[in-house]
């Protein structure tokens, strides 16, 4: 974060001094809330959770270096007492962002946006300094926390949004107001909460409203609902995608033996190729939508393709892929899943296994509400489309519901497996794999199926 005094920080949260003995000390570190993470000159903000409270940590992150401690009642040692820790958080976040003038890209959708921001924050880096998200920093305490990582040089903010309600991102730009906003899809994650796609539409459609005249909002040309969101915004539109009047388009999509896509970016200033590191077609509509943004930021369409082209996977557990001595490849997409992320990591999985034996270890999709039958059954019944070799559904209900679509698609009998949790997941595999295998593991995050993944790597063992 910028330098700044607690007596600067305290005036722009309205927050009331604590015990600090002398208020010209500057915040020059990061500001965290986990006192693990506190470097010198940290500015640790203090969250009361369910389990934990972290004004219980206060001495020890003032013992460990922070300048102080933002929090909600005095704790003993240096502090910034405010009614509202995350309301104070963002109101810091505003303050440094408007201070630094660093262009901020707002990104949104129902799938794809880590991998986004992971593919937009590497394509800007080559044209400036970046700060992005680590993980899915994209709520109301992980934003600001991104934000406040901007310094004195960076010229390009990528913030991540996500929303479980409406009303969720208006709240978020309303903290980081952006210049760029960038909706990449409107799916069915979350639909148990929305109660259908346009109400998601609706939430989503939130990060172009608020876009200045000048600013300008990036859309998906081949989603309908996405593109509808060009009447929402006052802020220029420039569309993204396969559609022939899109300004940023892909043309001669095609995937490389290894299952890595291909294609010619074309954007308004000129064409180039592209050949990607990542897995999966899919990424083509996400490399789509990052150089939409880059080329509105002034970026040649050569720069864009060799960015995209030599971008690697930067947050763990998505198609993250890994061949062990065996010859057995491992493909840990276990971060989080829905329905629409679940079928493009299938169609990625038969892409890499053509001419090999293709396991697919999946598990629940959470929060589909009442479509979580119809949704399950269905991405079984794409495994058995797809001629994947064999289905293993791990957990309760809802995998047994994905082993139903897929026998009662194609009578499978044994290419498809119910078992009961991780640990039979991962015994049964063992005793079954051979090696060129190609082994998918996905589910929702609260599943925890990258626990499969990684003792399928590390050998022998239990799952931990």
């Amino acid at each position: 974060m910028i330098a700044l005094s607690l007596a600067e920080i305290a005036a722009i949260v309205g927050g009331q001094p604590c015990d600090i003995p002398d208020p010209a000390v500057r915040v020059t570190g990061p500001v965290v809330i986990d006192s693990r993470a506190v470097r010198p000159g940290s500015l640790f903000a203090a969250f009361a959770g369910e389990r934990v409270d972290g004004h219980d940590y206060a001495e020890r992150a003032v013992a460990a270096g922070a300048a102080a401690v933002l929090a909600t009642r005095p704790v003993g040692v240096p502090a910034i007492v405010v009614p509202d820790v995350t309301a104070a958080l963002g109101a810091l976040a505003r303050f440094v962002v408007e201070r630094l003038g660093t262009t901020a890209i707002a990104l949104t959708g129902s799938s794809g946006k880590t991998s986004t921001k992971d593919l937009l924050a590497q394509v800007l880096q080559r044209k400036g300094p970046t700060v992005y998200p680590a993980g899915n920093l994209n709520n109301e305490i992980g934003l600001p926390l991104t934000a406040l990582r901007a310094a004195e040089d960076t010229e390009h903010l990528v913030l991540e949004m996500g929303a479980r309600y409406i009303g969720d991102i208006r709240y978020l730009t309303g903290l980081v107001p952006p210049k760029v906003g960038l909706v990449l899809n409107v799916g069915t994650a979350h639909i148990g909460e929305f109660g259908g796609r346009e109400q998601i539409a609706e939430a989503k459609g939130e990060i172009v409203e608020c876009l200045p005249k000048d600013g300008v909002a990036v859309l998906n040309a081949d989603d309908p609902l996405v593109r509808a969101m060009a009447s929402r915004t006052k802020a220029r539109v420039v569309l993204f995608g396969e559609a022939a009047d899109a300004d940023v388009r892909a043309e001669n999509v095609r995937l490389t033996q290894l299952g890595q896509p291909a294609f010619t970016l074309q954007t308004p200033t000129g064409c180039s190729d592209v050949t990607m590191r990542l897995y999966g077609e899919h990424h083509v509509s996400n490399a789509l939508a990052a150089a939409a943004v880059a080329h509105e930021l002034g970026m040649s369409v050569d720069e864009i393709a060799l960015a995209l082209s030599e971008a690697d996977t930067i947050s763990r557990w998505r198609m993250e892929v890994t061949e062990r001595p065996d010859g057995v490849t491992i493909v840990n997409d276990a971060y989080n899943a829905n329905p629409e992320s679940m079928r493009a990591a299938l169609r990625a999985l038969a892409a890499m296994g053509k001419g090999r034996r293709t396991w697919a270890v999946l598990g629940q999709m959470a929060e589909l509400g009442d479509e979580a039958l119809a949704e399950h059954d269905a991405v079984g019944r794409l495994a058995v489309r797809l001629n994947v070799s064999k289905l293993v559904a791990v957990g309760g209900r809802e995998a047994s519901w994905l082993q139903l679509g897929a026998y009662n698609e194609g009578s499978w009998g044994e290419e498809s497996v119910h078992v009961s949790d991780a640990q039979a997941a991962v015994d049964l595999l063992r005793s079954e794999l051979r090696p060129g295998d190609v082994v998918l593991v996905k589910a929702s995050r609260s599943v925890g199926l990258e626990r499969v993944a990684q003792a399928l790597l590390e050998g022998e063992g239990a799952v931990r």
